[in-house]
């Protein structure tokens, strides 16, 4: 029961003990028994992820984010009405600042449309 999350508590109370014997006799098998549950759960996952069936598309993805690091990105991709790039130049700092709004050096001569936002585009929430 220490394997599928059940208080010490309560596994006393369903075997009739009081749970300071039950730490005492089980000690061992309620530190390690979630880990062995841990274990069987990742031995099926694996093979569902490693198999042809429904949801091994699924358990795949759900595997490579957990245990490989792998995530999920969003790529949002602007374009002007006559369909060039546009970089969107965010700059987090004061807006009565000297040069706030200004095209950085960096962004400057690229093949790309910069917008900047000048002090008058800056909302206060």
């Amino acid at each position: 029961m220490a394997g599928f999350g059940v208080p010490e508590t309560d596994i006393a109370g369903v075997i009739g003990i009081d749970p300071k014997t039950l730490r005492r006799h089980y000690w061992d098998e309620l530190k390690h028994g979630h880990v062995k549950a841990n274990a069987r759960v990742a031995e099926s996952l694996y093979r569902k992820a490693t198999s042809d069936g429904a949801q091994s598309v699924t358990a795949a993805i759900f595997w490579l984010k957990t245990r490989a690091g792998w995530k999920e990105t969003v790529v949002n991709e602007l374009a002007a009405r006559d369909q060039q790039p546009v970089l969107i130049v965010r700059t987090i700092c004061d807006p009565k600042a000297e040069g706030f709004g200004s095209v950085s050096p960096a962004t400057e001569g690229r093949n790309r449309r910069v917008l900047t936002l000048g002090p008058e585009d800056v909302k206060v929430l």
